[in-house]
């Protein structure tokens, strides 16, 4: 009887990466009917956070709140209570970006206007609970606001030379004058998980790397936003130049300001499910992801999970809705493309639960 953990990373857009270890294990139970399943599907601090959380973590309860999104619509989403620990004798508070002023909820880019109050806002209905921890993924960012909506949403106050607020998103950042932090709630402990080691500012900073994805189209943009995150930055007496501080739009950095602190986010979540433990049982581990790619190496959930199973000396196998030329497929035992084994990448994209279930089955046919 083969043990199977099950780790997958959302596949973004099309499935969960709760449903996609579902797939995967029904997939594989064709081929091996008594093979013993343990689901533990994962995040990196992007989309999916919460929903890996939940699957994972016994207790865990979804707390409903309505927001202000980035679109500058409500938004009705969740935070995730997790039972109190030891460290955390009120229990942690989990809250992803995604979900609240995440890129997924425009039906348009909002280059200038998109901003983090949603985010700040679930942090503070986390905060009035009462909880012991937070724990924030801020991956699938709407904005490059640098993360005045949420510091907003605690009780920062963002002003012009008049004294007057500024306008939300990126179009007020040139315009800030002067920043009051005396009513910002107190920040818990608080981790901030991400894969993005990007610096506030400059070349490799959140304009120039993230903001095409956001609209920013243009090298006016780019170099007006970074201007303005460059000017928050001194105001803040943050180090724009500091690793991670330009996730999510400069998130990241307000984040560090407010009291948190950077952490990878697959390692992170991975403690936290007890993934370790699970993989050390286990006689194969399965990961995967929406598109593995060059890119994957770099702090992302499969490259990540296979390191672990090398560590415990278990084999690791992979399941991607694609697999570029440019990849690493040497950390895995085995590997299976969905837009192959679909015959191609609308139709895997179609039906991603289908051709996950096929990718599971050809991997336990792999394994024998």
């Amino acid at each position: 009887m083969t043990r199977v953990v099950l780790a997958p990373d959302s596949f973004k857009g099309t499935i969960t990466a709760a449903d996609a270890a579902a797939a995967l294990a029904a997939g594989w139970a064709e081929v091996e009917p008594d093979a013993r399943f343990v689901h533990r599907p994962m995040a990196d601090g992007g989309e999916g956070t919460v929903a890996a959380f939940a699957a994972a973590v016994p207790g865990a309860r979804r707390i409903p709140i309505t927001v202000d999104g980035p679109a500058d619509a409500p938004v009705d989403t969740s935070w995730l209570l997790l039972p109190p620990t030891g460290d955390a004798p009120a229990g942690t508070a989990v809250v992803d970006l995604a979900s609240t002023s995440g890129i997924e909820l425009l039906d348009a880019l909002r280059p200038w206007d998109a901003d983090t109050t949603g985010f700040g806002q679930a942090i503070a209905a986390a905060l009035d609970h009462g909880v012991s921890r937070v724990v924030v993924g801020i991956g699938s960012s709407a904005s490059t606001d640098g993360g005045t909506g949420m510091l907003s949403a605690l009780g920062a106050r963002f002003l012009d030379d008049s004294g007057a607020p500024v306008a939300r998103g990126v179009r007020g950042l040139a315009d800030i004058a002067s920043v009051d932090l005396t009513g910002v709630r107190t920040a818990p402990d608080v981790r901030v998980l991400t894969d993005v080691t990007n610096p506030l500012v400059g070349p490799r900073g959140a304009s120039a790397v993230f903001g095409p994805q956001k609209g920013l189209n243009t090298v006016t943009d780019i170099t007006r936003a970074d201007h303005g995150l460059g000017r928050l930055a001194a105001l803040l007496g943050l180090d724009a130049d500091m690793p991670g501080t330009g996730a999510a739009g400069g998130t990241g950095g307000a984040l560090v300001v407010w009291g948190g602190v950077l952490a990878p986010g697959a390692a992170e979540v991975a403690e936290l499910i007890g993934l370790a433990d699970a993989i050390a049982d286990a006689d194969v581990v399965i990961t995967g992801e929406g598109s593995y790619d060059g890119q994957s190496g770099d702090g992302k959930v499969p490259s990540f999970i296979a390191a672990l199973a090398a560590e415990a000396g278990v084999s690791a196998m992979l399941a991607a809705g694609r697999i570029t030329a440019d990849s690493d497929t040497g950390l895995f035992a085995a590997s299976a493309s969905l837009t192959q084994i679909a015959g191609s990448a609308d139709a895997a994209l179609a039906e991603p639960a289908r051709w996950l279930r096929a990718a599971g089955a050809e991997l336990a046919r792999a394994s024998v």
